[in-house]
């Protein structure tokens, strides 16, 4: 009886062996159809692009050339631009986006947590956000520029607001989405008010504001650049709008590529901060189908 209970222990492990293993190469073939996918809708973008250009079917005058663009790249961090080296215009750019990011972010979380649970300040402050949420942010751009002037704090001031809309709107439906059973339930085991926002509200809603994130880092680098073309000294923003005026759309390729590895990278590390605040949720369905 031992022997067969035995036997039967060892190949329900090999079993459950060879499945785990299955399971990988599975997860290995579909990461490498997916980068071949990638690499492969690249190539054909980019080739493309190089022989329309060189047939003369596209003018590169006007839309550039791969070629000239990576060209154009390494001119620019070699000799650097009329403002400077091109490495200080895109700290510039960065330093604006990330103060904005952060600035935008506590304050949309703080408002957006608070509005969330007061029906009270939420009606008395809706209004006014919904009207300063309907100017444009060019506007904005400039009533920032006139009044504190063409250095980072205009800069700065329009990536914060671009992003606290964002995270503001995502942290108020978050509070408003928490299980009503379970505050009750905080309620009866005596929880305090703060204890409540700590421990239940928040982690509800971070899932809402983390993904809000993932696109608010975005929206501070686009208020970055708006407020450098509006007026500026330094910046990825002043390269692109010297390069327009230039009729230089090499350069203005190579300094969007810039920014797009930047935004990259950016997404990459929310990412990880998603997956190390949100360990304690189990996968959606999206992500388990993906594993």
């Amino acid at each position: 009886m031992s022997t067969t209970t035995a036997s039967a222990a060892q190949v329900k492990d090999g079993g459950q062996s060879s499945a785990a293993a299955a399971a990988k190469r599975a997860v290995r073939r579909r990461v490498a159809s997916v980068w071949a996918g990638r690499v492969g809708l690249a190539v054909i973008i980019i080739g493309g692009w190089q022989a329309f250009t060189t047939w003369g079917i596209v003018d590169k005058f006007f839309f550039g050339q791969p070629s000239g663009i990576w060209k154009r790249l390494i001119e620019l961090f070699q000799n650097g631009t009329e403002t400077g080296s091109f490495y200080s215009n895109i700290w510039t750019t960065i330093q604006e986006a990330l103060v904005g990011f952060a600035i935008g972010t506590v304050a949309g979380v703080v408002l957006g947590v608070a509005l969330g649970q007061s029906r009270f300040l939420s009606d008395v402050l809706g209004p006014y956000i919904k009207i300063v949420n309907a100017i444009p942010r060019i506007v904005l751009g400039s009533i920032f520029i006139v009044a504190f002037g063409i250095g980072l704090t205009p800069k700065i001031l329009l990536a914060a607001v671009l992003v606290f809309f964002i995270v503001f709107f995502n942290a108020f439906q978050g509070v408003r989405e928490v299980d009503r059973n379970v505050l009750a339930n905080a309620k009866v085991l005596g929880a305090s008010r703060l204890q409540i926002t700590q421990h239940v509200i928040v982690p509800s809603a971070l899932t809402w504001i983390i993904a809000s994130l993932h696109s608010a880092f975005g929206f501070a680098i686009v208020g970055a650049l708006v407020g450098e073309v509006l007026g500026a000294q330094k910046g990825l923003g002043l390269v692109i709008k010297t390069a327009q005026d230039q009729f230089d759309p090499n350069g203005v390729f190579a300094t969007m590529l810039v920014i797009a590895v930047i935004v990259l990278g950016a997404e990459w590390l929310i990412s990880k901060l998603e997956h190390r605040l949100l360990s304690w949720r189990p996968p959606t369905p999206s992500e388990a189908n993906s594993l």
